[in-house]
């Protein structure tokens, strides 16, 4: 992609292209946290959104998006462009500009390889690229927390997603051999050692290829009954603002008043959140047995008590459990389609591979998407 992206930037606004990279991101345990207040635990990894750009002199913007081999003049002082592609960058420029920022016009071509439609974020992956690119090529000034807020705000004022910060926050913090456990409160956040390798394992991704039909509308429900949980224990408890807050004993000694549903959800949350600060623990003493038994129970919880899965997600998770060469599998991501993300022993690894093929070929008549993924860097200069 990197050769290529060269080859279009010349082809389209000749030489002196400075290149940059953003990774897409995983999730490894900490789902529907987030807007709970909670923890999540992503990492960057090996597949990029890529960025060439240099300064024009003129009053315009020349775009060339290689995924779409589409080219667009674009005056950043004008009305949103009509490409939802072209609305990531002039919603980053837009937002640096709010915050005091001068951003001169510029060519800009990019690419990526990070899979579409699989829950590894590809738009976090362009606004962080076009965030770091621009930052770092016109000396705006801005860390990298800022450019993730730049990042998440663009989603949300130009593309029309409101998303948490974790995606932007992978793409620009992550490191190689190292994920991030953040505390989505805070925004304070701690490297955690993760090098699967090392203990003889490969991170996959199995793909089930079906669309999150449901994700947006079903979000929302799960999003208002943990407000009602908290609503609960916050008549009785005072400082309690969101389930962060709330230990399962509190939980319990309140859940007459709560709908069962409510309560449920309410408990995963709380379970997932420690689930995961056991998971940060069990990494930091190179135990991948108990970590991924922390994945294990994550996946039961999300299909059980916070009901977001799929037959599909479901079936994958089964066969994982199952197979002894795998330590741990869950659903990743919103939920009702999308990928498991499965943590294997680099032995075992052929055999399940094409277990997992055979299986969903004969349950669901297709196979799986198979994506393999490292940890990488995040957000960085190549040339």
């Amino acid at each position: 992609m990197k050769t290529k992206l060269q080859e279009k930037f010349k082809e389209h606004f000749g030489e002196g292209a400075s290149l940059y990279a953003s990774p897409g991101r995983v999730n490894l345990i900490g789902e529907h946290t987030d807007y709970n207040m909670g923890f999540v635990m992503p990492g960057a990894i090996d597949k990029a959104i890529y960025v060439a750009v240099k300064p024009n002199g003129g009053k315009v913007c020349h775009l060339y998006s290689i995924d779409y081999d589409e080219a667009i003049d674009l005056d950043m002082a004008g009305e949103k462009p009509a490409q939802q592609w072209a609305c990531y960058i002039y919603g980053v420029v837009k937002e640096m500009e709010k915050r005091g920022a001068k951003v001169p016009s510029f060519d800009m071509a990019f690419g990526g390889d990070v899979p579409l439609g699989a829950g590894l974020s590809s738009s976090a992956a362009l606004e962080s690229a076009v965030g770091f690119a621009l930052n770092d090529l016109f000396g705006l000034g801005f860390d990298r927390a800022q450019l993730a807020k730049i990042g998440q705000m663009t989603e949300h004022n130009y593309v029309g997603v409101r998303c948490g910060i974790m995606d932007q926050f992978a793409s620009l913090f992550g490191e190689k051999g190292k994920i991030i456990r953040l505390d989505c409160r805070s925004l304070e956040y701690k490297l955690e050692p993760f090098d699967p390798e090392a203990a003889g394992c490969k991170v996959v991704l199995f793909d089930t290829g079906v669309k999150h039909s449901l994700a947006s509308s079903e979000y929302n429900v799960r999003r208002a009954q943990c407000e009602k949980g908290v609503s609960v224990v916050a008549s009785h408890v005072p400082g309690v603002e969101s389930l962060r807050d709330v230990t399962l004993e509190m939980l319990n000694q309140y859940k007459d008043e709560m709908d069962e549903v409510v309560y449920r959800r309410c408990r995963f949350v709380i379970e997932e959140n420690q689930r995961l600060l056991d998971a940060c623990q069990a990494l930091e003493q190179g135990d991948y047995v108990t970590f991924g038994q922390k994945v294990n129970g994550s996946h039961k919880g999300l299909s059980q008590d916070y009901e977001v899965s799929c037959p599909e997600l479901d079936f994958l998770a089964d066969i994982a459990h199952a197979n002894p060469g795998v330590l741990g599998a869950r659903m990743m991501g919103g939920g009702f389609g999308g990928c498991t993300i499965n943590l294997v022993k680099t032995e075992a690894y052929d055999a399940y591979l094409q277990e997992i093929k055979t299986k969903y070929q004969e349950k669901f008549g297709r196979e799986p998407r198979i994506i393999e993924v490292v940890i990488s860097q995040g957000a960085h200069k190549i040339a």
